[in-house]
């Protein structure tokens, strides 16, 4: 059955739209926009019944809120109002609103309405699986592309993909950083991440393999990758015309800053601290775990326990302290995953 939230401040209107949605769907009736935000961190329902005008944040205020998490874009919203004009309803739709239902509404058509849309809804959640599926396929395989020039560094993609996975989780049940995690969708963030070496595309195979220590000059010319990872990502935005695409968005911010360091003395910008976008600051804490518990031509792969010890250290020079911790917390999962996979 699917979940429909109905948000509205005047409990008439709340008892009216559960009687009327009452066997056909679950509803949930919420007094305002604010707990509706509550208790969307709980549970994303299939289509949200929202009033325009309440106080504190009104429906349109709300409605843009929503647009700006990554989960919850995609949720259909439908507006109630009792005062409809043209000018209002432009404005619901610019804002991303699929339709609108006056106030007092009839059952039938509110059960017609949202049979309606949630078929729509279905069809285009079909279409759009297929896309995703499609894209992350071809990143999949540039991602190995990419790998396979560097034979240094082989599996590294697909290890710190699942290091990531682990150490956001943890974030997310811990509340760190919450304000900009809960808005996230890790199904779409994952694959991202796979692009965050696209960069050495540009290093030369030679320095890529060379079987030892970098010289200062080769040093520098991998220190371009970061930068370079942007620009190509920012090319492909271009292409496909997609300028503010959340996948190609955090997979720019993955690629440009996975280098910086907390303390300000990383590569490209030497950003320090929460001027790193938190995409680079995860990243760069399981970037560095797999370089540290893998072999080198230079080195021998340092132990779980070793590597565990050397963050811990670098926790407020190189490492953003709360990541860290965290990480710290979680670090067995980490080993566990090594185990599993292959080195």
């Amino acid at each position: 059955m699917k979940t429909i939230f109905v948000v509205d401040d005047n409990s008439s209107n709340l008892v009216a739209a559960q009687q009327a949605l009452e066997g056909s769907y679950k509803t949930l009736t919420i007094p305002s926009a604010e707990k509706m935000f509550k208790l969307l961190e709980k549970i994303v329902p299939d289509l949200i019944l929202l009033d325009i005008e309440m106080p504190e944040m009104n429906g349109f205020t709300a409605l843009e809120k929503l647009k700006s998490f990554d989960k919850y874009k995609r949720i259909p919203v439908i507006f109630l109002t009792a005062n409809f004009d043209a000018e209002v309803e432009v404005k619901g739709f610019e804002l991303g609103a699929i339709d609108y239902i006056n106030k007092p509404f009839s059952a039938p058509v509110l059960l017609k309405r949202l049979e309606t849309h949630l078929e729509l809804d279905t069809l285009v959640k079909k279409r759009t699986a297929e896309v995703e599926a499609l894209r992350n396929g071809i990143i999949s395989v540039l991602a190995e592309v990419i790998e396979e020039r560097d034979k240094v560094t082989g599996g590294h993609i697909r290890r710190t993909q699942k290091y990531l996975e682990i150490l956001l989780n943890a974030l997310k049940e811990r509340g760190v950083y919450s304000e900009q995690t809960n808005g996230w969708d890790l199904s779409l963030l994952l694959p991202s991440a796979q692009l965050h070496d696209i960069g050495k595309i540009i290093v030369s195979d030679v320095i890529l393999n060379k079987p030892g220590k970098l010289t200062d000059e080769e040093f520098a010319v991998i220190q371009v990758h970061p930068a370079e990872g942007e620009r190509l990502i920012d090319k492909i935005a271009h292409e496909i015309g997609e300028s503010n695409d959340a996948f190609l968005r955090h997979s720019k911010l993955f690629a440009g800053t996975h280098h910086e360091k907390w303390n300000g003395k990383g590569y490209p910008r030497a950003l320090c601290a929460e001027d790193i976008p938190l995409e680079g600051r995860v990243m760069a804490i399981v970037d560095v775990y797999d370089a540290l518990t893998s072999e080198r031509p230079y080195k021998k792969a340092f132990s779980h326990e070793e590597a565990i010890n050397i963050i811990k250290k670098d926790s407020g020079a190189a490492f953003d302290p709360k990541l860290v911790e965290v990480f710290l917390e979680v670090a067995e999962d980490f080993w566990v995953n090594t185990m599993l996979g292959e080195k």
